[in-house]
């Protein structure tokens, strides 16, 4: 099977293509245990799989897509009602699990990595689903994302094209394993490529620092925690390439990333629905804050405003709409995605064609009066000020403007006025915080994402 071709690559030299903490697998064992798994699965068109972090998971997902069918990951912390939803709505007819979970009435198989098999399946066609991911659910229940196996193998062709990632990296994460970051990137791109793959259960930085990785996935939180140690983090020196994703990486942690570890991080861009379509690259020393890069081969992007493109000054902000070979096929149940996809996000391009993600068109695009704002631009302003550890930036009503751009923040000995001030001297005026809220820590969800939804209520 193409997806995970590089299973079949020699093993290196340790035998170990994957490791969960202690736990460790060769490329054989792997496929011997996912071929058992098929086995025990074959002829399901649908198989969710209970994704905890372990290595138990990753041949779970293996051994189904080995036996045609296409997987659901369903994620570990899921109450009873989402559990329900996520497998009803997605028709799965078999649960493969490892240790405890919901209690379900679909039939569940306990994952056994001791039971082995050589059956041989044929591969998948091209446009055959292989995964359904379900998004957040900010806006009513979770939908299911159809990835085929042409989408999902090409999205990963391009990053390793762009991050020149090879047999010979060793990955190392431990990111969720459902989620497009810690799946599709940090667990098939590394079953692709061929390299080793070190999940280290949990991001903690004495984990990261121990896994002596040349290639690191992290969300900003990750990123931010890393820096807070800079012992440990100084022994991320010798890496090739430290990624985040998920959520922007603020300015302040990459510029102190920088000084602790000599990287400037690759940032990229990417959705559920699109894999990843925007990304800076390996080979490009001035990788920048603050902007993801450009679109990876086979992408191209557009950004829109009142459905007129936007020009490419670095300034005027739109909607990004994005069209590839790695999108989905559409919402499961729902009408077939075709042509540009509207991201919801609001973007600006360089006259060099970086890009740069403002943030949500839903909270992060404000109109105050008659201005447009990106608050993501705010945030950075404020996360400048070494009084500010953390800050989020919304639009609330306004009876003058429209709206007023309200700053949340976590913060030390600063006062309001202060910091209104200071984004004032940074910025345009009218960019400036009509009020600053302070709060003790700002909701966020398992990747590290500010919640905006739950400080509008």
């Amino acid at each position: 099977m193409r997806l995970i071709a590089g299973l079949t690559r020699p093993s290196p030299t340790d035998g170990a293509a994957i490791r969960f903490g202690t736990q460790t697998l060769s490329g054989e064992q792997v496929l011997a245990a996912a071929t058992a798994v098929a086995d025990e699965v074959a002829g399901a068109q649908v198989v969710a799989v209970h994704a905890t972090a372990t290595a138990e998971t990753v041949v779970a997902m293996i051994g189904a897509l080995l036996g045609g069918a296409a997987v659901v990951p369903l994620p570990p912390d899921s109450g009873e009602t989402e559990t329900a939803h996520i497998l009803n709505d997605s028709g799965a007819q078999v649960l493969l699990a490892h240790g405890e979970h919901p209690p379900t009435s679909v039939r569940t198989v306990p994952i056994d990595l001791r039971r082995t098999s050589a059956t041989t399946y044929p591969a998948p066609p091209p446009e055959a689903t292989a995964l359904i991911m379900y998004t957040s659910g900010t806006t009513g229940a979770p939908k299911g994302a159809v990835l085929s196996h042409r989408a999902v193998e090409a999205g990963l062709d391009a990053l390793a094209e762009a991050w020149a990632w090879h047999p010979d990296d060793l990955l190392v994460h431990g990111l969720p394993l459902f989620h497009v970051h810690g799946l599709v990137l940090g667990v098939f791109g590394a079953l692709r490529v061929g390299n080793r793959l070190h999940h280290t259960v949990r991001p903690a930085p004495q984990a990261y620092a121990e896994a002596g990785g040349s290639l690191y996935f992290g969300v900003p939180t990750v990123w931010s925690r890393m820096c807070a140690r800079p012992d440990l983090a100084a022994r991320l020196a010798k890496a090739r390439l430290l990624v985040s994703g998920s959520a922007a990486l603020p300015v302040p942690v990459f510029e102190r990333m920088r000084e602790l570890t000599g990287h400037r991080p690759v940032e990229r861009y990417g959705m559920t629905e699109t894999l990843i379509t925007v990304s800076n690259r390996a080979d490009d020393p001035d990788r920048r804050p603050g902007q993801v890069g450009t679109p990876v081969a086979g992408v191209a992007t557009r950004v829109v405003d009142e459905d007129r493109d936007v020009p490419a000054d670095g300034e005027s902000i739109g909607e990004l709409w994005v069209r590839g070979p790695m999108l989905f096929d559409g919402y499961l149940h729902r009408p077939a995605a075709t042509g540009w996809f509207r991201t919801g996000d609001i973007a600006s391009v360089a006259p060099d064609g970086r890009h740069r993600i403002v943030g949500r068109r839903s909270t992060d695009l404000i109109k105050s009066g008659g201005y447009r704002i990106g608050a993501g631009e705010v945030e950075d302003a404020l996360l400048a000020h070494p009084g500010v550890r953390e800050a989020a930036v919304i639009g609330t009503p306004h009876d003058d403007l429209g709206e007023q751009v309200t700053a949340y923040v976590v913060g030390d000995a600063v006062s309001a006025d202060e910091l209104i001030g200071f984004v004032a001297r940074t910025l345009s005026a009218h960019k400036r915080p009509r009020e600053i809220r302070f709060v003790a820590e700002l909701p966020r969800n398992a990747m590290g994402k500010v919640q905006k939804r739950l400080l509008a209520r």
